[in-house]
């Protein structure tokens, strides 16, 4: 065996070794926690499951051509359009914004007034 083969045998072995050791701690941590003797440090916050929502009916609730919907809240026509037409889906904050209008229009109306 040659030296450079013997040195990288010797670094891989310490590369196991350095991720042996680095599980071990991540165990050990992971026990402590469970355990309660110590807190994690990061958690991940699992977000709420917004419910699907009919663009249509919450624009036509509100008597607003897709226009002046979207003008007034804030989407650009052709996506209010895709939503309606359901070729594409609100998603995130939008999701969100659509429920918010679908209860409280004049809320969001005033809101964005301001």
């Amino acid at each position: 065996m040659t030296a450079k083969a013997r040195t990288k045998k010797t670094k891989a072995k310490a590369k196991l070794k350095n991720v042996s050791a680095e599980f071990m701690e991540a165990m050990g941590q992971a026990v402590a926690i469970a355990e309660g003797r110590a807190r994690p440090a990061r958690q991940h916050v699992v977000p709420v499951k917004v419910p699907a929502i009919d663009v249509r009916i919450v624009r036509a609730k509100t008597g607003l051509s897709q226009n002046v919907f979207a003008a007034k809240f804030g989407f650009s026509p052709a996506t209010v359009r895709e939503w309606e037409q359901r070729r594409r889906e609100p998603t995130g904050p939008a999701k969100v914004l659509l429920h918010v209008i679908d209860r409280e229009p004049e809320a969001v109306l005033r809101a964005l007034a301001s």
